[in-house]
C-alpha cells in the first residue's frame, strides 16, 4: 500500500477535487510553500500535513489500518489455536502411527506450498486479488457517510485493486500457515512434555527395507540440524508396535517429528513470508505525481517572475470607496484575531460612538449567531480581514451572507498587525491586496481607506 505520508497526501488530493472544506485552505498553504526547501514529493507531503492541521484525515486513515491489521491478527491467533487443538485431538493415543502423524501434519501444507509456488513461477496469481479486496473491503471495516469517509474508502480501495497486491495477499497467507504450524509445534511439545508415546509405523506394501530408506531420507535435514533420527535396529523394532517402546526409540521418533515440523514446514513457510515482503516492498505503490493535480502545483512552486516589459498592464478592479452612515455600527473580526486595540476607528473617524463589537466570525455557530443579531437590529456593519486571509470561497460565502444581512450595508476594513507598515496592504501593486479588491468590486461592496 502507500505510505502513511502517500494515503494522506492523496486523500487530500480526492477531497479536493470534491470541493470539501478543509481545516486549512489549500491555497494559502500552497503559497506559503512556494519559497521553502525540498523535492518536489517532499513538499507534497508537507502540503497535505498542514493543511489536515487538526488530524481529522489522518485519523480515518489510521482508523482503517489499525481495523485491517487488528482483523489479520485475530485470524493469525484463531489459526494457531486451530493448530494447536487439531493436533492435540489427533495425539490422543498412547501409540501413534509415525508416518500417518506426519501426513497429518504436513501433507496438506505441502501441497499448498508447492501450488503457490508453481503459480508464483508461472505468474499466474497476477489477478488474484480481487476476492481478497472484496472480503477485506474498508467499507465493512468502518462507518460513515461523511465525505472524508468515503474517501478514505475509496483510496483503500483501489489499493487493494493494485497488482503489487499479489505479494500483500501471499505474505498473509504464509502468516496464516505460520500460525497454524506454530499451534501444532506448540501442541507436540506440550504432549511430549506431559505425556509418554509410543511410535509405530504399518504398511502392506513396503518392506523393512523400504522404510529403513524412507526415514533416513526424511531425516537427512533434520539430522543436519541436531534432531535424532531412529537408527534401523530401532524402525524394525518400531513396526506394528501396539506396547510401549524403550523410552530412547520414542525419543529418536519424537526428535524426527519435531525436527520434520520445522524443517520441512515452519521453515520453508517462513522463506516464502520473506520472500513475499520483499516483493511487496519492492512493488509498493509510490505517489504517482505526474498527475494534472500535482503537477498544476509544482509547477506553481517553480514559476519564475515574469518580465513586465513582456506584457501589457491591464487595469485591475477597484472596490468602491468606503461609506459611512448614520446607522448604529457593529463590527467584528472575520476568522483572524488582531493585536490592533479599537482596529475599527481607522474606518469609522468620527461615528464611532454606537460601535457593537461583536467578536470573531468564525464557524458556523458564529455565523448563526450573526445572522440572529442583523435580522433584529438595523445596523451597518464594518468586517474586519486580516491580511492573512485569502479571498478564497469559504470566505467569500460569509462575506455575501453578511452583505444580504447587514439592513444598513456592509463595509470592509483590511487589516496589518500594528508592528507592519500599514501602506504595505494599500499598494495597488500587492498581490493579496489586488485580489481582496477585485472581489469586492464584483460585490460592490466598500473597502476602507486606511492610507489616510
Amino acid at each position: 500500500m502507500l505510505s502513511p505520508q502517500d494515503q494522506l497526501t492523496e486523500l487530500v488530493r480526492t477531497l479536493e477535487s470534491e470541493q470539501h472544506v478543509f481545516a486549512t485552505d489549500p491555497l494559502l498553504v500552497t503559497e506559503k510553500l512556494h519559497l521553502e526547501a525540498g523535492t518536489s514529493l517532499q513538499k507534497l507531503h508537507r502540503r497535505a500535513a498542514r493543511i489536515d492541521n487538526n488530524g481529522a484525515l489522518a485519523k480515518v486513515l489510521g482508523k482503517i489500518e489499525a481495523r485491517l491489521k487488528g482483523i489479520m491478527g485475530i485470524m493469525s491467533v484463531i489459526w494457531c489455536v486451530s493448530g494447536f487443538v487439531g493436533l492435540f485431538t489427533l495425539l490422543q493415543a498412547n501409540v501413534v502411527n509415525f508416518f500417518y502423524v506426519l501426513v497429518c501434519l504436513l501433507g496438506f501444507h505441502t501441497i499448498m506450498l508447492v501450488g503457490w509456488l508453481v503459480l508464483t513461477l508461472i505468474n499466474q496469481s497476477k489477478h488474484s486479488t480481487n476476492w481478497f479486496a472484496s472480503f477485506v473491503s474498508p467499507s465493512y471495516l468502518i462507518r460513515g457517510k461523511d465525505d472524508v469517509t468515503q474517501a478514505a474508502v475509496k483510496l483503500y480501495e483501489q489499493q487493494l485493486q493494485h497488482s503489487g497486491m499479489r505479494w500483500y495477499l501471499g505474505r498473509f497467507s504464509h502468516q496464516l500457515w505460520l500460525a497454524t504450524l506454530t499451534g501444532m509445534l506448540l501442541a507436540i511439545i506440550f504432549l511430549l512434555i506431559v505425556r509418554q508415546y509410543s511410535f509405530s509405523w504399518e504398511s502392506t506394501l513396503l518392506s523393512d527395507q523400504a522404510l529403513i530408506t524412507l526415514t533416513h531420507v526424511l531425516g537427512w535435514l533434520p539430522s543436519m540440524v541436531g534432531f535424532d533420527v531412529p537408527n534401523d535396529a530401532a524402525i524394525i523394532q518400531s513396526r506394528l508396535v501396539t506396547d510401549a517402546l524403550p523410552l530412547s526409540i520414542a525419543r529418536q521418533w519424537a526428535g524426527l517429528l519435531i525436527g520434520s515440523l520445522l524443517v520441512y514446514g515452519i521453515v520453508p513457510r517462513a522463506l516464502a513470508w520473506i520472500f513475499c515482503a520483499l516483493m511487496f516492498n519492492r512493488k509498493k505503490m509510490r505517489l504517482d505525481i505526474k498527475l494534472p493535480y500535482y503537477q498544476k502545483i509544482i509547477n506553481f512552486w517553480q514559476r519564475q517572475v515574469i518580465d513586465a516589459d513582456d506584457f501589457v498592464e491591464v487595469d485591475a478592479p477597484i472596490a468602491p470607496k468606503a461609506i459611512v452612515s448614520s446607522a448604529n455600527k457593529l463590527v467584528a473580526l472575520l476568522e483572524y484575531p488582531t493585536d490592533i486595540t479599537n482596529w475599527w476607528q481607522a474606518g469609522l473617524m468620527d461615528n464611532s460612538e454606537s460601535v457593537e463589537d461583536f467578536g470573531i466570525i468564525d464557524d458556523r455557530d458564529d455565523m448563526a449567531r450573526l445572522t440572529t443579531y442583523l435580522a433584529a437590529h438595523p445596523v451597518q456593519v464594518l468586517l474586519g480581514i486580516h491580511q492573512k486571509a485569502l479571498p478564497d470561497r469559504g470566505t467569500l460565502r460569509k462575506i455575501d451572507q453578511i452583505a444580504a444581512q447587514a439592513q444598513a450595508g456592509l463595509i470592509i476594513q483590511l487589516l496589518e498587525d500594528k508592528d507592519h507598515i500599514a501602506t504595505d496592504l494599500s499598494n495597488s501593486k500587492s498581490v493579496r491586496y489586488q485580489q481582496w479588491q477585485t472581489a469586492l468590486a464584483e460585490r460592490q461592496i466598500g473597502l476602507v481607506d486606511t492610507a489616510r
